[in-house]
């Protein structure tokens, strides 16, 4: 997210350039594969009015960038995301609130499918403690079972957590039979 790099981010944040930092996230999120249209379009509308352009992208600078451990600044993004405008498409969903953490800090945070991650999780025999409704017990549980395939991966050498997202993608999903 080099558009959106941390001091690229603190200088749109300090001019107040609200809807430049919405405008260059939906664009960098629009280049991937990960959300669904209905959530991009989602997105695109909660973000478009400067009632959701705010609150979104100083959220997301708090989020990644912010004061905290990574409990509380998670908790603190899941509320901005939830209280963002929606028309017709809840904007709170588990890819929604993981993308753009995966996508700027991959050494830190992990993205969220729910469908294919909980039957990776089956598959792999591991106790994936989720729960639709976007939590931190259900992300943390995500970051340790992130954790475990990393150590059972070890000789394949993961970067980081789009490796190991790979690895899950891949064990849950039906393309791969």
């Amino acid at each position: 997210m080099t558009e959106l790099d941390p001091g690229t981010f603190k200088g749109l944040v300090a001019r107040e350039e609200y809807d430049e930092i919405a405008r260059r996230a939906v664009a960098i999120e629009s280049r991937t594969n990960l959300l669904f249209s209905f959530e991009k379009m989602a997105l695109r509308d909660a973000v478009r009015p400067v009632d959701g352009a705010r609150p979104f992208a100083l959220g997301l600078f708090d989020f990644l960038h912010g004061r905290g451990g990574d409990e509380t600044r998670f908790e603190r993004w899941r509320e901005v995301v939830a209280e963002l405008p929606r028309r017709q498409t809840r904007v709170l969903t588990w890819p929604l609130l993981t993308v753009f953490g995966f996508i700027a800090q991959p050494d830190r945070h992990i993205f969220l499918k729910p469908n294919v991650t909980r039957l990776a999780a089956k598959a792999y025999e591991y106790d994936f403690q989720y729960r639709a409704q976007p939590n931190w017990d259900t992300y943390r549980s995500l970051l340790d079972f992130a954790e475990v395939v990393r150590s059972d991966t070890a000789d394949l050498e993961p970067r980081d957590m789009i490796d190991l997202q790979s690895f899950i993608w891949v064990q849950g999903s039906d393309e791969y039979e």
